[in-house]
């Protein structure tokens, strides 16, 4: 059974933002230092990925480690609810099925896990900087 009621449980995950979160932030932020240009949020495509140079068929997602599913087998013991398991499981597949569509219409797809920012933000930088260059 959930801690808190319906209602709060409502309010607390419309807190939760799809788009500019932290770590998003703290990307954009660094390739606008290093003066690389790029689209965010680009809806053209499948998954929207959050960095996109569409000329060159280039995306990058940031993928949040709980949110993407990253070590979901550790995770779910301690999960509350199926529902969670199942939420994240459903985004790790959509994950999985996007990043298909776009291989299949040409582009090139990089995923960052949120953590490799946090733990090498420069190493992390260097990597989207040279996939978007390359």
């Amino acid at each position: 059974m959930d801690r808190v009621s319906k209602e709060k449980r409502s309010e607390i995950m419309s807190r939760i933002h799809s788009e500019n979160t932290k770590v998003e932030n703290i990307v954009f932020r660094e390739l606008r230092k290093k003066k690389i240009y790029f689209k965010k949020y680009y809806s053209k495509v499948e998954g929207k990925p959050d960095i996109a140079l569409p000329r060159k068929k280039k995306a990058i997602f940031i993928d949040g480690d709980f949110w993407h599913g990253y070590q979901i087998e550790s995770l779910k013991g301690r999960l509350p609810k199926d529902y969670w398991i199942e939420k994240i499981e459903r985004n790790v597949s959509r994950d999985k099925k996007n990043t298909e569509l776009l291989l299949n219409k040409g582009w090139q797809v990089l995923r960052v896990w949120e953590h490799e920012i946090y733990q090498d933000l420069e190493g992390s930088i260097d990597t989207v900087i040279e996939f978007l260059s390359g």
